[in-house]
């Protein structure tokens, strides 16, 4: 059959006007129905007395006629290809078998071969269009347009022309056009396009928000932070797009050995044809003719070299339906062979988002510990910070001043005329100031706090699991992985809790990104290991690289991340990582399904044809029939449900 292009740039759209239909056009059958009716027609006259003039002449040219619909283009392209220098192509093939089955007489064959074919085609139109129909759905949240504040008033542009630091307005159930930060005080978004779960997404002001998310509650604005080029959206349609343009070794393969195979039958059947003469008696040139017809029809590799990039397809379209997107075929099979699978901690198993534990004051009440701790960490950036900051107290007659930052350890300031060091432990020691021994065994993450020399108490911030975290590593478990690794940046005491919680195997903290790239390194250089990595940040970045199987956690998370990852979990959801090794498996069941299938009922019509055991017909079926199979069997891919 006609190798197929499954590139998804014609997908492209930026309006409903250019959106591709999952069902074809009546035009596209209207050849196969004619030679249809006409070939029933002509075996009818064939087989029935009453139309004694059905004979000669008028035969042939009926014949001829139900031929041409379907049987020309697929002339015109064998000849194309010779054009080209490209003559052992199925093309060929379908053509001298079926100008041969004429040449002989054997005309109703020679029509239903390439009836068939048509028909083969149309079947297999249909299959890629449901397949692009499963990834279109994303093309479709493509914005349009974009209201954006010029001139004292909103006006609808491209999207592609806002530039950052624009403020747009997105009314209710509009896309949001670009990534940016809300102005509003609250928004409430459908994210499900970005992240595959339908649950709306509510944030506060000052927020990020991202391009392709749904405005479900009121008008809101929102400043732009990215052009419409390097936007989520944007970024996760050119990896879909792109995702097909990278073949798998078994894709690779099969379209190799077609080319070494195709011109090996044919020099096959022209020695069926004429060798015989000198070994068997009784030589009759048309019987070993027909046989040899009858052996290029089912050598034809029709449903190798389109069954297995469509089950790639497949798999790909099903994996992103799911929140999962592949960077391409290869990776699909690379998940298959993962048996190692090692993880950072904070974004990927936890929330990445700090929040206060407990709060210890010595010399001050709460309230006022905390305004001096909040003056201070109002010049800082880290999560901790932010977490601290979240504390509800007035802090507004506390300013810091002369705010530095020692390097490793904390920050050094003056509030309201005290001297406030605020940070770890290295910090408190090396000012002198004593530390109580009760925070030695505490495994979070802790604030320590001085002022004006002497310890004032401290802060402990947490991270939570995510809601799946347990679900995520049994499910993995389940999916045959053999070990599971932690490798975490954050403190080794809060990476083994964490580890110990979840029942991972083994785990290990305080790691800068080199180590954790080191720690894979040696993993990789043990025997029959096949790692996959999964991480958030760009610190994981090099280890997202080096590994068999990157894997990034979140669509919308680190640029870095999602550039360097093979894989993406869109949904921030580590069970998701498991479904990702399912539908990898699945894809290459279903494509060895296929060659198995393929192989193995050519060699039986082959050897049958060879022996004359078999008619036209049975090529018919081993070459087409074999084909809506083995078609069949990949669209089974994008029914399945992986729970």
């Amino acid at each position: 059959m006609k190798k197929k292009n499954l590139n998804l740039k014609d997908l492209k759209t930026t309006s409903n006007k250019n959106k591709v239909s999952s069902r074809l056009s009546i035009r596209e059958y209207i050849p196969s129905i004619f030679s249809f009716v006409m070939l029933i027609a002509g075996i009818t006259f064939d087989y029935f007395e009453s139309f004694p003039h059905f004979s000669g002449w008028i035969r042939i040219v009926w014949y001829v006629v139900a031929y041409l619909p379907v049987g020309f283009p697929v002339i015109s392209e064998g000849w194309e290809s010779i054009k080209k220098g490209d003559f052992f192509t199925e093309f060929f093939l379908m053509s001298i078998a079926t100008l041969g089955a004429f040449a002989i007489g054997e005309y109703p064959e020679g029509v239903a071969v390439m009836l068939f074919y048509a028909v083969g085609e149309l079947f297999q139109n249909a299959a890629v269009n449901r397949a692009k129909g499963n990834i279109k759905a994303l093309l479709d949240i493509r914005p349009n347009e974009a209201l954006v504040y010029r001139n004292s008033d909103f006006v609808s542009v491209n999207p592609e022309t806002v530039e950052i630091g624009e403020k747009i307005q997105v009314r209710v159930g509009e896309k949001v056009p670009l990534d940016g930060i809300l102005l509003s005080k609250k928004g409430s978004f459908n994210t499900a396009a970005l992240t595959g779960e339908s649950k709306p997404h509510t944030i506060a002001k000052g927020d990020t928000v991202f391009a392709g998310s749904i405005n479900l509650d009121g008008v809101i604005e929102i400043e732009t932070t990215k052009e419409f080029k390097d936007s989520s959206i944007a970024r996760i349609l050119d990896m879909v797009q792109n995702a097909t343009a990278r073949k798998s070794k078994t894709e690779l393969f099969i379209r190799k050995f077609a080319r070494i195979y195709t011109p090996i039958v044919v020099f096959l059947a022209i020695g069926l044809t004429f060798l015989p003469y000198f070994f068997v008696d009784n030589y009759v040139f048309r019987d070993w003719l027909y046989r040899a017809l009858i052996f290029l029809v089912i050598s034809c590799p029709c449903a190798l070299v389109i069954s297995i990039p469509l089950g790639y397809f497949g798999g790909l379209g099903a994996a992103s339906r799911n929140g999962i997107l592949f960077k391409g075929a290869s990776f699909l099979d690379a998940m298959t062979q993962v048996n190692t699978v090692v993880m950072d901690k904070t974004g990927t198993v936890t929330k990445g988002v700090f929040k206060i534990k407990e709060i210890n004051s010595i010399t001050f009440e709460e309230a006022e510990f905390m305004k001096y701790l909040m003056a201070m960490e109002e010049q800082s950036t880290h999560p901790i910070a932010k977490a601290i900051l979240e504390y509800k107290a007035d802090g507004s007659d506390y300013e810091a001043t002369d705010v530095s930052e020692v390097a490793g350890k904390g920050l050094k300031g003056t509030v309201n005329g005290k001297t406030v060091l605020v940070g770890n432990k290295a910090l408190m020691t090396s000012n002198s100031i004593e530390v109580p021994s009760e925070t030695d065994g505490i495994v979070e993450s802790i604030v320590m706090v001085a002022i004006d020399g002497k310890f004032a108490g401290y802060v402990t911030i947490a991270d939570e699991l995510k809601d799946d975290a347990h679900q995520a590593i049994k499910q993995i478990r389940d999916a045959g992985i053999s070990k599971i690794i932690m490798l975490s940046g954050d403190k080794d005491s809060i990476t083994q809790q964490v580890s110990k919680e979840l029942n991972i195997d083994w785990a290990k903290g305080g790691l800068l990104p080199e180590d954790k790239l080191n720690e894979v390194e040696e993993l990789k250089k043990q025997p029959n290991t096949k790692v996959a990595f999964i991480g958030d940040g760009i610190n994981d970045a090099p280890v997202l690289a080096a590994s068999g199987v990157g894997v990034a956690m979140g669509g919308l998370g680190s640029d870095v991340a999602i550039e360097t990852a093979d894989v993406i979990i869109q949904t921030d959801q580590p069970s998701k990582i498991a479904r990702a090794i399912k539908i990898g498996r699945s894809t290459r069941r279903i494509v060895w399904q296929n060659i198995g299938l393929a192989f193995g009922v050519k060699v039986i019509v082959l050897i049958l044809g060879a022996g004359g055991l078999a008619t036209m017909w049975e090529a018919v079926f081993a070459d087409v029939g074999v084909a809506f199979l083995a078609i069949l069997n990949a669209v089974r891919l994008q029914k399945m449900k992986w729970n």
